[in-house]
């Protein structure tokens, strides 16, 4: 009887959408930017230069390419854990079952990532030979992905095929940026093996696209709509990341205030709804209508490289208010639920 007691209060500490349709729980994690060195480092934990997110507070498993065969892909991945593109790229690697080492970025310090002029995360340094940094995860994830699918060219050479290009922002802020990111250099043979049809490579390339300018700018808002989640999202995210006891402390605090304010700016700069729920309702509700109703992906059987970016930067939200509403009241959790399942078997195959 006592058993029957906890388990049912157990049950109902699940969101609803859990208690229909069980499965394994992640948590989550949010933080993002307010004045000073110390917010800002809490900024780039959630995404750096790219914006202001939140993340997941996804229980991570460190893989070892120490126990990978001589001359295979070695691969470290630094990260903040609380970043919804490295949470893309751990989806990515995850998915195809390669190995990894995690190196966890203080986001205020970020001296784990001194040796590099790039001061972003993530940062993979693959090792297929010779040693190379990749950097940004779009082009991490097309670059390790051709080099999955096509053995001529020299991970070094695939690299190469995406040169950071110098932009500058509205704001005046000389930014790089990677214009094919999105593409898979693939020679024609590999291409039709990979995309049967050109509307296939097209519409991977559209909600990838999509992912990175769209969906990820829906989270902030929602997240930290209200000081009651903003600071639902700041204990995550100080709990999840490398920070120091008093660093954590004013994190937490000052971050979840400045936030809040925050995201109302961003709420206007995206010209979002009075009610930014419903922007994210639309947008997910969007994606399910572009799977459609005789696809278990947009990949067909299997996810492509659009369901693991949508699914990286969905999962951020997991254990917060806004990702059990999302769940609840959109179309998106057979799907989502049929993305955790397929990226754990992978897991689990490792």
């Amino acid at each position: 009887m006592a058993a029957a007691g906890r388990a049912w209060r157990a049950a109902a500490l699940l969101p609803p959408w859990r208690l229909r349709a069980p499965r394994r729980a992640y948590g989550a994690a949010a933080g993002a930017a307010g004045g000073g060195r110390l917010l800002l480092g809490a900024a780039f934990a959630l995404g750096g230069g790219a914006g202001l997110y939140m993340a997941a507070r996804h229980r991570l498993r460190e893989h070892s390419a120490a126990e990978l065969p001589a001359g295979t892909l070695q691969l470290t991945l630094y990260q903040y854990k609380t970043c919804p593109f490295c949470s893309k790229v751990r989806a990515f690697l995850d998915y195809h079952g390669l190995p990894y080492e995690i190196v966890e970025v203080n986001p205020i310090m970020r001296k784990e990532i001194k040796f590099s002029s790039y001061r972003k995360v993530p940062i993979l340094l693959a090792n297929a030979g010779s040693p190379l940094q990749l950097n940004d995860s779009s082009v991490i994830i097309s670059a390790i992905k051709t080099y999955l699918i096509s053995k001529r060219n020299s991970l070094e050479e695939i690299v190469s095929f995406y040169p950071p290009m110098k932009t500058v922002t509205e704001q005046g802020k000389e930014v790089f940026e990677y214009g094919n990111k999105y593409w898979l250099m693939l020679d024609e043979k590999e291409t039709k093996r990979v995309y049967p049809v050109k509307e296939v490579r097209v519409e991977e390339m559209k909600w990838r696209k999509w992912a990175d300018d769209w969906l990820v700018h829906l989270i902030s808002p929602n997240v930290y709509r209200t000081p009651r989640e903003a600071l639902a999202s700041f204990d995550y995210i100080v709990r999840e990341g490398k920070f120091g006891t008093m660093e954590g402390f004013f994190a937490k605090y000052m971050g979840a205030v400045a936030m809040f304010f925050i995201s109302k700016r961003l709420k206007k700069r995206h010209h979002l709804q009075d009610d930014v729920r419903e922007d994210l309702y639309e947008a997910v509700n969007e994606w399910v209508k572009a799977i459609g109703k005789h696809r278990l992906f947009m990949g067909g059987n299997q996810p492509n490289l659009a369901d693991l970016a949508v699914y990286g930067v969905l999962r951020v939200m997991e254990g917060l208010e806004a990702f059990d509403d999302m769940m609840v009241n959109t179309k998106i959790q057979p799907w989502y639920q049929r993305m955790e399942e397929v990226i754990r078997k992978a897991e689990v195959k490792v």
